[in-house]
C-alpha cells in the first residue's frame, strides 16, 4: 500500500467519524427548526440557548457534576494506581482485574447496582448521589491512564530521592507526580468527557429536579429537541477540543523538557 492510499484512508476515516459532527455544528447556525432543511444563516439558536433555563440548569449540573467528579476521581486514581503500581505477584493482578471489572461491565448493571447500593444505604436520590456515582465510574479510567505512565517511569528515581534525603511523601509529590503528569492529565479529560457523556447511570442514580444534559435531551426526544441543543452540543465540542489542545501542547512541553 504506497503512501497516497494511506493518507486517502486515513483522511476518509476521519471523515466518517467527524461528519457528523461537522453537520451538527453546521445546524446550529441554520434558522430553520428542521433538521434536513437549511433555511439561512442565524444565531437566534445560540442567543435562544441562554434563555432556556431548563438547559442552562442541566447545563450547571452536568458541568459541577463532571468538575467534582474529574478532581477527585483524578486524586483517588492516581494514589491508587501509585500503590497498584508498588505491588506484585497475584495481589497486582487482582486489584488489577477488580479495576477492569467497571471499565467492562454494562452501564445498566453499574447503574442499577448503583441504585440498589443507595437504596439499600437508604440515601435519598439526587445530586450528591449522581456525582457520587460519577466519581466511582471515573477512578478506574484514570488508574488506566496512571499505570502505563508509572511502568516507563525509572525505577531508580523513588530510591535516589529516598537517599538524598526526601521522605516517602516528598518523593511522591516532587518526584514520582512530576514524572506522571501526562497520565494524569490524559485520565482527567477522558473522567470529565465521560461525566459530559453519561446517560444511563445518571438516569438511574439522580432524582427529581436534578438532570444533566444527557437527561434533559432525552426527555424532550418525546416532545422534539430544541435545536438550542445543537448550539450548546457545538460550544461543548470546541471547549473540549480547546481543553485538549492545551493539555497536548502543555504535556509535550513537560516531556521535552
Amino acid at each position: 500500500m504506497d503512501r497516497f492510499t494511506k493518507r486517502f484512508l486515513l483522511t476518509l476515516a476521519f471523515l466518517f467519524l467527524y461528519a457528523p459532527i461537522i453537520v451538527l455544528i453546521v445546524f446550529s447556525f441554520n434558522d430553520s427548526k428542521l433538521r434536513g432543511t437549511w433555511s439561512g444563516f442565524t444565531f437566534k439558536w445560540y442567543i435562544e440557548l441562554f434563555t432556556d433555563r431548563n438547559i442552562l440548569t442541566s447545563f450547571y449540573h452536568t458541568i459541577f457534576i463532571a468538575v467534582v467528579a474529574t478532581v477527585v476521581a483524578t486524586i483517588i486514581g492516581t494514589i491508587t494506581a501509585i500503590g497498584i503500581h508498588d505491588l506484585r505477584g497475584w495481589k497486582k493482578s487482582g486489584y488489577l482485574n477488580i479495576n477492569y471489572l467497571p471499565v467492562l461491565n454494562p452501564d445498566i448493571v453499574t447503574a442499577i447496582a448503583l441504585m440498589s447500593l443507595y437504596g439499600f444505604l437508604h440515601l435519598q436520590l439526587g445530586l450528591f448521589t449522581l456525582t457520587l456515582s460519577h466519581i466511582i465510574f471515573c477512578i478506574p479510567y484514570v488508574i488506566l491512564s496512571v499505570l502505563p505512565k508509572l511502568k516507563q517511569m525509572d525505577k531508580n528515581l523513588i530510591e535516589a530521592a529516598l537517599d538524598l534525603g526526601c521522605t516517602p511523601r516528598s518523593a511522591i509529590t516532587k518526584v514520582v507526580i512530576p514524572q506522571i503528569i501526562p497520565g494524569i492529565a490524559s485520565g482527567a479529560l477522558m473522567s470529565f468527557t465521560l461525566s459530559l457523556d453519561d446517560f444511563v447511570i445518571s438516569f438511574f442514580t439522580t432524582g427529581m429536579g436534578v438532570s444533566n444534559l444527557s437527561i434533559t435531551l432525552y426527555s424532550m426526544t418525546k416532545k422534539g429537541i430544541n435545536p438550542s441543543i445543537n448550539a450548546l452540543s457545538a460550544l461543548l465540542f470546541v471547549t473540549v477540543l480547546l481543553l485538549l489542545v492545551i493539555i497536548n501542547s502543555k504535556t509535550n512541553v513537560l516531556e521535552e523538557s
